[in-house]
């Protein structure tokens, strides 16, 4: 029994909700091969946490108050990159899967997923392996088939361009020599690949892709 708890997978569980971190603290401490060595009820306890525990993994929420679970993830990964975190959240939407990845998170598990599924992304992350639950998964799959958004014209781009600037769609012929219509036309195509349907949710899209 001993030596199942020194070779034992060390864990830190990181959730401001105190029920739920309790009901995930003792499921994981009944498994044998799994200890909780501290637990954190912010994004900033989680990150000091996990450095100065250096658990296998981290159990961490992506909705806490402060610093978010990608936030303290980054952080952990940043310092200390053999610090594993795996990400247990009741948000699946695209944003959230994608942000807690590129933080350098190794899994991502919903709150409502089996228990058994819980501690074996536990171990796979442990492992270094990666644990997504099946809907996520899915999602991911789906993301990844869907057909890449078509490139914006020189002119398109143009056109945004000068949106952003404040200028009117007849300012905007003006200074490009072309017809109202003409900057109409343009700004109708962007929208519909950039799959928006007004001037400010274009500009603030192409800007957080860096085409502006």
């Amino acid at each position: 029994m001993t030596g199942e708890r020194d070779t034992a997978i060390r864990v830190l569980v990181a959730d401001d909700h105190a029920v739920v971190r309790a009901g995930i603290v003792a499921l994981l401490a009944s498994e044998p091969d799994i200890t909780v060595v501290g637990e954190a009820t912010d994004g900033e306890q989680a990150v000091e946490r996990a450095l100065a525990l250096q658990p296998d993994v981290v159990v961490m929420d992506v909705r806490m108050p402060g610093l978010t679970g990608d936030a303290a993830t980054a952080r952990i990964r940043e310092r200390d990159p053999a610090v594993r975190v795996l990400v247990l959240t009741t948000y699946e939407s695209d944003a959230s899967i994608l942000a807690a990845i590129e933080a350098g998170a190794s899994g991502y598990l919903l709150k409502a997923a089996p228990a058994e599924e819980l501690i074996a992304g536990v171990r796979s992350v442990a492992a270094g392996e990666v644990a997504l639950s099946p809907a996520i998964a899915a999602q991911l799959v789906t993301r990844m088939r869907a057909p890449a958004p078509t490139a914006l014209t020189a002119r398109e781009t143009e056109v945004l361009r000068l949106v952003a600037e404040g200028l009117s769609n007849r300012a905007i012929g003006e200074r490009l020599f072309v017809g109202e219509a003409t900057v109409k036309t343009h700004l109708l195509r962007a929208f519909e690949k950039l799959g928006v349907n007004d001037r400010t949710r274009a500009v603030t899209l192409a800007m957080e892709r860096g085409l502006l």
